[in-house]
């Protein structure tokens, strides 16, 4: 089992930028790791992923040329930088580690552990 801890959340203003951190500890070694979202009133949604050796990212429409995923391996964290903050993007955070491998790194059943989440809210 994997245990998550991400941080980083906060308020900032449109235009403005964010870096989220997750750290990973217990069973580090995972296929991947991913960032979700979940604004209020709607379903979680897939924001980034990476693998876990950091051969390949994969971004969600919305947010591509905006966020960069990255990872630090001998720190076990992974990183969601966000630039360019939009409203919309105001949404609770979560990190996620997908243990096993497969070709799909956007669905939230892929991925067996989350962290608690943090809290961005951008203001417009």
């Amino acid at each position: 089992q994997v245990q998550l801890v991400e941080s980083g959340g906060g308020l900032v203003q449109a235009g403005g930028s964010l870096r989220l951190s997750c750290a990973a500890s217990g069973r580090t070694f995972s296929s991947a790791m991913g960032w979700f979202r979940q604004a209020p009133g709607k379903e979680r949604e897939f924001v980034a992923a990476i693998r876990w050796d950091g051969s390949r990212t994969y971004y969600a429409d919305s947010v591509k040329g905006r966020f960069t995923i990255s990872k630090d391996n001998a720190k076990n964290t992974v990183y969601l930088q966000m630039n360019s903050l939009k409203s919309e993007d105001t949404a609770v955070y979560y990190c996620a580690a997908k243990l096993y491998g497969s070709s799909d790194y956007e669905g939230r059943d892929e991925y067996d552990s989350w962290g608690q989440g943090t809290q961005v809210t951008v203001s417009s």
